[in-house]
């Protein structure tokens, strides 16, 4: 399977992480005029804080469950004073005359071909995270936003934390002397979901929700709010939650992807709730320092219940631990010490929501904190260590080629084969 090459080592200069901070301007004449698709729980939290940013006016809203679609759009009426246009086909959505900007809060099995349509609409995008659902879509979708040369964010609103931009401060600056191990972990236990097979609610299109992915038999605990850990959806906790901090690691460390995987797990305790593994071990070899991922979904987690979420990155001179709100740091030696450093960063959605509508509204794409030719190296850094679990085997990536070396059982899963009409990018 040939590979474009498109992807470089991304950037992470002090202007890169400058582009992070939210700097208000001067409210703009006009209002941008934006779109929906996937009026669901998330669309709904990156719409609501487009619209209080003051700069975006939401003109049309899409989705396949007209619950979502009759409550969002009664939300959006609220906020805004005027009710949006409703749709159930996105085709429609962005068709409509004088949609400026659209926001893709979908499943990630929609991701790419709503992305690429968008594209070459010519229409300024914010999509939510992971980039896609497999490598070679994400390859497909780059390819597309470079053609189109549109203003695209992708949803990886963690770049935002005031303690990761420590975090990145205190490495460079080495608080903690050369960083030679990193091990990144969420712990919890995902509340029991019903899955009694059953008809979809009569609001939900359930083969269109299905789209080009395989359509499963319809249960609660597989659709809205809960596909993450559905294999055929969203592919896992380490896809779903764990990409935040993998995509963080990258930007602190200033790293391209892995090259090597080595991936271990299973699904010991929650056989019957969930597809995906519920205890997962991941090894990924980056340039500057090996990355080991792990989640248990059961049990007490980390010894320290402190640490259920977050990175500890493991230095010559100490250990500084990372979390959305917080830094802690821990001396070496007998005595050790603990610093802790509190940096709450309660609009970290709000700030990388307006981070995109500041950068659309001055058509300056050097202002966007997360491009998809970035995302996608995250996406595809845990897209590919699941490869590694799903084979049984170690996973070598060529980043120049874009491809897997010498591993034809693992290069199959780059690519998922999509159902019926749908033709995979």
């Amino acid at each position: 399977m040939k590979r474009r090459k498109f992807i470089g080592t991304a950037a992470m200069g002090s202007a890169a992480m400058a582009a992070s901070f939210y700097i208000p301007v001067n409210q703009p004449d006009r209002k941008l005029k934006i779109g929906l698709i996937g009026a669901g729980w998330y669309g709904m939290v990156d719409t609501t804080a487009a619209l209080k940013s003051g700069a975006a006016e939401v003109i049309g809203v899409c989705d396949v469950d007209t619950d979502h679609l009759s409550a969002s759009a009664d939300e959006i009426a609220k906020l805004q004073g005027t009710r949006p246009k409703t749709f159930k086909y996105y085709q429609e959505l962005i068709d409509m005359k004088g949609l400026e900007a659209v926001f893709i809060g979908t499943i990630p099995h929609w991701h790419s071909l709503q992305f690429i349509a968008t594209c070459r609409k010519g229409l300024d995008m914010y999509c939510e995270k992971p980039l896609s659902y497999d490598v070679t879509e994400g390859i497909a979708m780059v390819d597309a936003w470079r053609k189109a040369g549109n203003i695209v964010q992708i949803g990886f609103q963690r770049r935002q934390s005031q303690a990761f931009m420590k975090t990145k401060e205190l490495i460079k600056n080495g608080r903690i002397g050369e960083v030679h191990r990193i091990v990144a972990q969420i712990h919890y236990n995902p509340v029991p979901q019903d899955t009694k097979i059953q008809p979809p609610p009569p609001s939900l299109d359930w083969e269109e929700w299905c789209g080009p992915a395989p359509k499963l038999d319809y249960r609660p605990s597989i659709g809205h709010r809960t596909w993450r850990l559905e294999k055929e959806y969203g592919n896992g906790h380490l896809v779903d939650w764990g990409i935040h901090h993998i995509d963080i690691i990258r930007r602190i460390m200033g790293e391209g992807m892995p090259s090597e995987f080595h991936t271990t797990g299973g699904i010991y305790v929650l056989k019957d709730q969930i597809t995906t593994p519920d205890t997962l071990t991941a090894e990924m070899v980056f340039r500057k320092a090996p990355v080991l991922w792990q989640h248990r979904l059961w049990g007490n987690g980390d010894v320290t219940r402190e640490f259920n979420n977050g990175i500890f990155f493991y230095g010559d001179k100490g250990t500084l631990f990372a979390e959305d709100s917080k830094v802690v740091i821990f001396s070496t030696g007998k005595d050790i010490k603990r610093e802790d450093l509190p940096l709450p960063t309660p609009m970290m959605q709000d700030n990388h929501v307006r981070n995109f509508l500041e950068a659309v509204r001055k058509k300056d794409k050097s202002l966007i904190s997360c491009p998809p030719d970035d995302a996608f190296q995250s996406t595809a850094t845990v897209q590919l260590a699941m490869v590694s679990y799903y084979t049984g085997s170690t996973v070598k990536w060529d980043q120049e080629k874009n491809e897997i070396i010498g591993n034809p059982q693992a290069s199959a899963l780059l690519k998922r084969e999509y159902r019926g009409k749908y033709r995979h990018p």
